[in-house]
Order: structure tokens, then C-alpha cells, then sequence
């Protein structure tokens, strides 16, 4: 999150897209770009015209290699309809920088510092660095569960503020909220349209895109119970993948232990009816499937928790995550496999 944002005028290895590709969607030169954002899913490109940013129609799909266009379209998100088609006439301002900079103000077009800095997630710092105390700093532990996973939802969210326009302008990030605060008097979740699909939400109410986590999260029973972001994840890093506190199942397992009243029940075998040390047996494999969609065809994790039946992909056209390994099997050959699943609720596989 510190490196989201990246200068290639200081460090020109940061540009990840291929230009010598022979792309019509590639309008510009690496000397064009002013900032480089993302480099895991997607590598989108900023350049400044005024005390304006703003991003390249193109975009490049890391895993795939390949440009493809960037351009939400008309009705495809809530602020489409207040800014130009012109992708070059929609200003990062207030639809990006809120969330990729400190203390950015609307009046100035200015942050404090670019990236998620300190302050983003503990507020005002200016007293705490002439005096460091816990007392004059906010730390999420000691929040109560809501506010600390508001400051990670305050991002990993889709929404829109209370307050729209701001000073004639449409804002797609919660103007005015500090860590601390309860987010939802500043920010409307995005919420689904059960039985309809949209830009946002698969029919059954999961999450269709990216940087949609807290939409999710906040309808799961982890969230209900208490169990808060920072419990999984340490965002200062850690050497596991989505800086988890600890690889892989050994994460879920420090509370789903089978002695643990959370299970489940046996061993892992027993459970996911897969080979133990096998993709099947992972436990992000039913519980977070890769289901929202990020650039082309890369999709990242749910974070509903929720096992999602094939007989769901039949009704509303959901991934599932049976369907989604075996891909060369039908869904009624994984409901059939299912059933035949000791623990298995048929309530929970029902056709």
C-alpha cells in the first residue's frame, strides 16, 4: 500500500507494460507518465495536465501481459454520469486520490504525502511525533471491531459519500473521514440488487469486483463475531502472500482449529475431501473463491466467507468454487459429489 503509487521519472523500472507492443489503445509514451498505480493484478498510468491528474485509457494486465482499455463506462459505475466519456476528463482528484494519498484536500488538489502513509490509518500524527505516547495516537487494536476495519473499509469498499456533490464536484471516496470515526456517517456502502446482477454485486449479494472487500465483509459472520481485518492481515507486511499473519491454513486454522468449537470437525482430509496438501484442501479454495473481477479475466478473493453451491451458479450464474478447479465437470456433477460429502448440510447444497 506505501508503493500503490510509483514515479518512473525516479525509478523508470517501475513501468511494467510492454510499449514496444504495437497497441491502438496505447496513445502515450512512458515519458507521458507522471505516476504508475498498481503492479500485482493491473498497472494503470497517471499524467498531469494542470494541477490535475488524470489516467491513460490503457491499462496493462500484469498476469496476462497484454494491454487492455480502461474506461468505466456510462452506467457501468455511479459517478459515470457526472463526468465526460473523455477518460482524459475525468480527474483523479476526486475519484482516485483519496484513497492513494494522505490527508489529500479537495481545495488544493494536494495531500501530504502520496500513498498510504502512516496517518491514513492512524490520523493526525503531528502531537504523537513530539511526544509519542499511546494516548495521542489512534491504534485499530484499541478501537472497538467496527471502527478499526472502518479504517480499512474507508478503501476496500465501493460507495458513495453522504454528501455528493462537494463544492460541484463528485466524489468515490469518503471525504472528511479520519480513522477513528464511525465511516458510515461519511460513506454509503454500494449494496446489492438481489436476483439482478450489476456493476458491483452478483445476483446472490457477493461481490462482482475488485475493492470490494468491506462490502462483503461486513454482511460475514467474521465481521458479526468480531474477528477484525487485522486479525488476518498485518498491513506494515509480512512475508506471506496478502501479508496474512500466517501462511495459508495455519491463518484460519489459529481459530478453525478441529478442537475449536469453530471446527470443523476431523481432519483436513476428512473435511475437504481432497488431498491434504492439495489445491482442493486450502481453505480460501471453497471459502474465498477468486470471484470478483479485477482486469480481463483475473478475479481476486471473496470475502463473504461463504461456500457458494453450484446449484447457486445454476440459479444466478455465480462462479463456484467446485466448477471453477474441475472445469471440464458439470454442476450437477459437483451437487451429485457434494452430497456424497460426510458433514455436508444438504440444506447447503440444495438444488
Amino acid at each position: 500500500m506505501a508503493k500503490v503509487l510509483q514515479d518512473p521519472r525516479e525509478q523508470p523500472d517501475v513501468i511494467l507494460g510492454d510499449f514496444t507492443l504495437d497497441d491502438p489503445l496505447v496513445t502515450f509514451t512512458p515519458e507521458d507518465v507522471v505516476f504508475t498505480y498498481g503492479s500485482k493484478w493491473k498497472q494503470r498510468y497517471y499524467t498531469q495536465i494542470g494541477d490535475d491528474y488524470f489516467i491513460f485509457p490503457a491499462q496493462w494486465d500484469v498476469q496476462n501481459r497484454q494491454w487492455r482499455r480502461y474506461f468505466p463506462r456510462r452506467g457501468g459505475d455511479w459517478w459515470t454520469e457526472h463526468y465526460p466519456e473523455d477518460q482524459m476528463q475525468r480527474p483523479t482528484g476526486p475519484l482516485c486520490d483519496g484513497c492513494h494519498s494522505v490527508n489529500y484536500d479537495i481545495a488544493t488538489k494536494t495531500p501530504t504525502e502520496w500513498n498510504v502513509g502512516c496517518e491514513k490509518c492512524h490520523g493526525p500524527g503531528s502531537v504523537h511525533n513530539l511526544d509519542p505516547t499511546a494516548a495521542n495516537i489512534v491504534n485499530p487494536a484499541r478501537l472497538d471491531p467496527v471502527r478499526a476495519d472502518d479504517i480499512c473499509i474507508q478503501c476496500h469498499s465501493q460507495g458513495q459519500p453522504h454528501e455528493n456533490p462537494i463544492d460541484g464536484a463528485y466524489y468515490d471516496w469518503p471525504v472528511g473521514y479520519e480513522p477513528g470515526d464511525r465511516l458510515s456517517e461519511f460513506w454509503e456502502l454500494e449494496g446489492p440488487d438481489l436476483g439482478e446482477e450489476t456493476f458491483t454485486h452478483w445476483p446472490e449479494g457477493s461481490a462482482h469486483k475488485n475493492r470490494m472487500q468491506g462490502n462483503d465483509y461486513v454482511q460475514s459472520q467474521m465481521s458479526v463475531k468480531g474477528v477484525t481485518c487485522y486479525g488476518c492481515h498485518d498491513v506494515h507486511g509480512t512475508e506471506h502472500n496478502a501479508d496474512l499473519r500466517a501462511p495459508g491454513n495455519d491463518m484460519c486454522l489459529e481459530c478453525h482449529g478441529p478442537q475449536l468449537q469453530a471446527g470443523p470437525r476431523g481432519s483436513l482430509a476428512y473435511h475437504t475431501q481432497h488431498e491434504p496438501d492439495g489445491e482442493g484442501s486450502l481453505c480460501v479454495a471453497c471459502h474465498m473463491p477468486p470471484i470478483a473481477r479485477t482486469v480481463g479475466d483475473v478475479y481476486v478473493r471473496s470475502h463473504t466467507f461463504k461456500f457458494i453451491s453450484p446449484a447457486l451458479t445454476d440459479r444466478y450464474g455465480i462462479p463456484n468454487p467446485c466448477t471453477s478447479c474441475h472445469d471440464d465437470e458439470t454442476t450437477a456433477w459437483a451437487l451429485d459429489a457434494l452430497e456424497a460429502w460426510p458433514q455436508v448440510s444438504p440444506w447447503r447444497v440444495a438444488r
